[in-house]
C-alpha cells in the first residue's frame, strides 16, 4: 500500500526567518509505520520547495497513492484542506487523512468547510495513523472505522468522533525516520548548518491560558536520554547536522532526565560536534542556576525563554506561574554562563497600549537579552483564554492565526497602529543592539552566532517577510494608512462548531456551579490533628544528588 504524506505549503513570515525547518512530523509517523511493516511511504515537502499547486498535483499523478496524508496548525489549515481537495481530484480512491492541533480540536470546523476530508485524526498520531493505515491496508475501511479510538468524520449529515485514543506510553518504542528529509534545504542560518528538531518529551504540567499545547499532548512524558541521544548520533553522522532544537514544551522539567541527557552528549563527544537550543521556563533556569556552565558543555548555546510579559498583571492572567523579577534574572543567569538568551513577549490582547508596548521595550533593554521577539496574540480557539475572550474576537480567517498579523484589535488603538509600535521595539532594539553590542561582545563564537542572528533578521526585512510585512504593505510609521492585513471576512464558525463551544461552555459552568455548591456545604478542611495550619513541607531531594 502507497502512503503519501505531504507537507503543507505556508508561509508566516515568523520562524521561518532563521531558516527552513524540518517537518519532524513525517520522520515520527513514517518510522511508527515501517516498524509495522508499511514501507511503500513518500513524502512531498511543499512548504520547503515552495511547491506550486499544479507541481502537486503532477506528482500526486504519479504516485498514485492509496492514502494521502497531511497536517496543519491553525494558520495552515486552509492550504492543508486544498492539499486533500488536490488529491480527491487527482486520486480519487485515495483515502484522504488530515492530523495535527487545528482539525483535533476543530474537526467539526474543518469537516463543515472541506468535507473532501475523509478522516481526522485527533491527538498524537502514531498509534492512531498505524492503526488506520492497518484498517485500509486489511479492507476494513471504512466499515470499521467506528472501531478505531482517536478519529473523527462525517457520517451522512452527523460528525462522529470515535472514543479518544490513550496518548503513546512508550515514546522509545517510536524510531523515526529521517531519511525521508531533503536535509541539504534544512538550514539554520545564523550559524549557516543543517538544522534539526528532534524531540525529547511530550506535553506539558502547566496550564498557560493562551496555550494548547497541554492539551493536545496530555500527559506529561519523557523518553529515555539515552534514546534521544542515539537519535541526535544518527542526525550528526548520518544527515550531517550541526544544530537542533529539541521539540519540547519543556525539556528541562525532568531536571534529572535532562542532565543524564547533557552527560550522554558528553560522554560520546557530540557537544563538539553539535550545538543546541531549547525553550524553556523562566523558573527551571532559576532552579538550576550552578548547572547552566554544565548545560553549556554540552553544547546548550540558546534558549528562548518564554518570559511573555512585562507586567506582572499579564503574567497572571497568562496563568504563567512566574514572576517578573524571576524573568529578568534568569536572563542574566545564562548570559553569565555563555549561552544566548531569547525573551519573548506577548502582545496584542484587547487591553493593548502604547504605553504597555513602550513598557515591554523598556523592560526587554533593562534585562538585555541576546534577542526579543514580540509575538502578537494568536486566539486558538481551543484555548482556555479564548474562551474568556471570544465574544471580542472579529477575526476568524484562521490563515492569519501566525503570531505575526494582530487579530484582536485593542480598544486603544488600531491594528496598523499596533503594528507600527511591534516595528518601533523591534528597530530600537535591533539597531541598537547590531551597533553597540552584537560586533563588540565576545569573540570567536559568540560574536559569530549574534552576527549570523542579526543577519537572519536582515535577510527577512530585505525580502519583505519578516512579520508578513510586505503582503501586508507595511513600510515603515509612514505607511500606516494604507496597511492591509487582508482578512478573508468570509470565513466564519461553522454552526456545528459553534453549537460545541457553547454546549462545552454550559458544561463548564454547570460544574463550576456544582463544585462551588459542594465547597459551600462542606465543613472547612483541616491540616492533621484538626487544626488549620499545616506544617510546612520537607524540602524534596534533588534526583540525582
Amino acid at each position: 500500500m502507497r502512503i503519501a504524506l505531504i507537507h503543507p505549503n505556508y508561509h508566516s513570515g515568523g520562524a521561518e526567518i532563521a531558516g527552513n525547518w524540518p517537518p519532524a512530523w513525517v520522520a515520527y509517523l513514517a518510522g511508527h509505520l515501517r516498524d509495522a511493516g508499511f514501507d511503500d511511504i513518500h513524502f512531498i515537502d511543499a512548504m520547503t520547495n515552495d511547491l506550486p499547486d499544479d507541481d502537486l498535483r503532477a506528482r500526486l499523478r504519479e504516485l498514485k497513492p492509496d492514502v494521502v496524508g497531511t497536517t496543519a496548525i491553525t494558520p495552515s489549515i486552509y492550504v492543508a484542506e486544498q492539499v486533500l481537495k488536490i488529491a480527491e481530484e487527482e486520486c480519487p480512491n485515495a483515502v484522504r487523512v488530515l492530523g495535527g492541533i487545528h482539525a483535533t480540536f476543530m474537526y467539526k470546523q474543518v469537516l463543515s468547510e472541506a468535507p473532501w476530508v475523509d478522516v481526522i485524526v485527533r491527538g498524537e498520531g502514531e498509534e492512531i495513523f498505524r492503526d488506520l493505515i492497518r484498517c485500509i491496508a486489511e479492507g476494513r475501511w471504512p466499515a470499521d472505522r467506528r472501531k478505531i479510538r482517536g478519529l473523527a468524520f462525517a457520517e451522512g449529515t452527523e460528525f462522529v468522533a470515535t472514543q479518544a485514543a490513550a496518548t503513546v506510553k512508550d515514546l522509545d518504542a517510536i524510531n523515526p525516520d529521517w531519511s525521508l528529509l531533503e536535509w541539504s534545504k534544512y538550514i539554520y542560518v545564523p550559524l549557516g548548518v543543517r538544522v534539526a528538531i528532534p524531540n525529547m518529551a511530550r506535553g506539558c504540567p502547566f496550564t498557560c491560558s493562551f496555550c494548547s499545547q497541554w492539551k493536545f499532548w496530555r500527559d506529561y512524558r519523557v523518553r529515555d536520554p539515552k534514546k534521544v541521544v542515539d537519535e541526535i548520533e544518527t542526525l550528526v553522522n548520518e544527515h550531517h547536522i550541526g544544530f537542533f532544537i529539541l521539540a519540547d514544551e519543556e525539556p528541562t522539567i525532568n531536571r534529572k532526565k535532562f542532565i543524564a541527557f547533557c552527560q550522554e552528549l558528553i560522554d560520546r563527544g557530540l557537544n563538539e560536534k553539535v550545538k543546541w537550543g531549547i525553550n524553556t521556563r523562566v523558573t527551571d533556569i532559576y532552579r538550576d542556576r550552578e548547572l547552566l556552565k554544565f548545560y553549556r558543555k554540552a553544547g546548550l548555546v540558546h534558549v528562548s525563554l518564554g518570559t511573555e510579559a512585562a507586567a506582572q498583571l499579564k503574567l497572571d492572567r497568562f496563568n504563567k506561574e512566574t514572576k517578573v523579577s524571576e524573568n529578568k534574572e534568569a536572563i542574566r543567569l545564562l548570559r553569565e554562563a555563555d549561552i544566548f538568551v531569547e525573551a519573548q513577549f506577548i502582545v496584542g490582547l484587547d487591553n493593548e497600549t502604547p504605553e504597555t508596548l513602550e513598557e515591554t521595550f523598556q523592560m526587554a533593554w533593562d534585562w538585555q537579552p541576546d534577542l526579543a521577539n514580540w509575538a502578537m496574540y494568536t486566539p486558538w480557539p481551543f484555548t482556555p483564554l479564548f474562551a474568556e475572550i471570544k465574544d471580542k474576537v472579529e477575526v476568524f480567517d484562521y490563515s492569519k492565526y501566525n503570531f505575526v498579523t494582530p487579530i484582536m484589535a485593542p480598544e486603544a488603538m488600531d491594528r496598523a497602529t499596533l503594528l507600527d509600535r511591534v516595528m518601533h521595539n523591534y528597530r530600537r532594539f535591533y539597531m541598537r543592539k547590531a551597533l553597540f553590542y552584537y560586533p563588540w561582545r565576545g569573540t570567536g563564537f559568540r560574536r559569530r552566532y549574534l552576527l549570523g542572528c542579526l543577519k537572519a533578521f536582515l535577510k527577512a526585512g530585505f525580502q519583505r517577510k519578516f512579520y508578513d510585512l510586505g503582503k501586508a504593505n507595511y513600510w515603515g510609521p509612514q505607511s500606516k494608512k494604507g496597511v492591509n492585513f487582508n482578512f478573508d471576512r468570509t470565513r466564519e464558525v461553522a454552526q456545528a462548531q459553534m453549537d460545541d463551544w457553547e454546549a462545552a461552555a454550559d458544561r463548564a459552568a454547570r460544574a463550576k456551579a456544582r463544585r462551588e455548591a459542594e465547597t459551600d456545604s462542606r465543613e472547612p478542611i483541616k491540616a492533621c490533628g484538626g487544626g488549620s495550619f499545616q506544617m510546612p513541607e520537607k524540602a524534596a531531594a534533588v534526583p540525582g544528588e
